[in-house]
């Protein structure tokens, strides 16, 4: 086990941020926080039912059309503030962001392998493996797969001299329905149209929740308290100081950021 995971951690719990706005611009904040006090924090966050684009997602040729399809199938959207592409939350689907000072995670990939670390000795009983599984949603090369069959991906952001590592989880219901819900959307958005930047051809049964994959009952709150089990087991976790103005206003900042970037598809922000 890495010596960091035997530190004190700040925990902020899944109903600090009830929007994925506030997800966002949270994870830029502790970023700061960290920058200043050295502590690393551990975030859940929940989003039902949300698409979450990325960057590249905003430029599709025929983004509206997408988008419409995305609200026909109950579905709201964001844009996050970075680059990748979208993923498909929902109340099956833990997010955790681990916020660490950058002189802890100074290479990119040691960021990534810290969450994969953590992961796995959250599934201890199961062979995970890492690499790019180039028919999902998002995908990348710290995917995770049991079998060929991808359930999480892990993103980073770095801010000052912190680093959000950020990765969802899908631990219920179907892993194939919400890469459906994803090739339509890139089907509609961009038709048939070159474009620049490549998107992903995506075969839904290259997709599953861990449930799926292990047969197993699992659900998000479960999943949830291994992990924060590992660090209370390790080390120590409190709840995250109540911020003062500075901070404070530092994350309204942030959030107004988020609200301003999605104007153009949400122009009632």
């Amino acid at each position: 086990m890495h010596r960091l995971f035997s530190e004190h951690w700040h925990y902020v719990p899944i109903d600090a941020t009830p929007h994925p706005y506030m997800s966002f611009a949270m994870d830029d904040t502790l970023q700061e926080m960290v920058t200043d006090d050295g502590i690393p924090k551990f975030r859940a966050w929940v989003h039902h039912p949300f698409i979450i684009l990325g960057l590249h997602d905003a430029r599709l040729p025929f983004l509206k059309d997408g988008l419409a399809h995305l609200k026909s199938a109950g579905f709201d959207y964001i844009v996050r503030n970075s680059g990748g592409l979208g993923v498909v939350l929902d109340e099956g689907v833990l997010n955790v962001s681990l916020i660490l000072p950058k002189s802890e995670v100074t290479q990119i990939d040691d960021g990534y392998e810290r969450m994969l670390e953590l992961v796995r000795m959250t599934f201890p009983e199961v062979d995970i493996d890492d690499g790019e599984i180039e028919h999902s949603y998002c995908p990348g090369s710290y995917d995770l797969s049991i079998g060929g069959r991808k359930f999480a991906g892990i993103s980073q952001r770095r801010i000052r001299q912190g680093v959000a590592v950020q990765i969802y989880l899908c631990i219920t219901g179907s892993g194939a329905e919400r890469a459906e819900i994803m090739r339509r959307f890139y089907h509609l958005s961009k038709k048939r149209e070159e474009t620049k930047f490549s998107y992903p051809e995506i075969h839904p049964d290259d997709m599953a929740s861990m449930n799926e994959l292990l047969e197993a009952d699992y659900t998000v709150e479960s999943v949830l308290e291994r992990m924060l089990g590992i660090i209370r087991e390790s080390g120590s976790l409190a709840p995250l100081p109540e911020m003062d103005s500075r901070i404070e206003q530092r994350y309204m900042h942030h959030l107004e950021r988020m609200k301003a970037r999605n104007r153009d598809i949400h122009p009632d922000n």
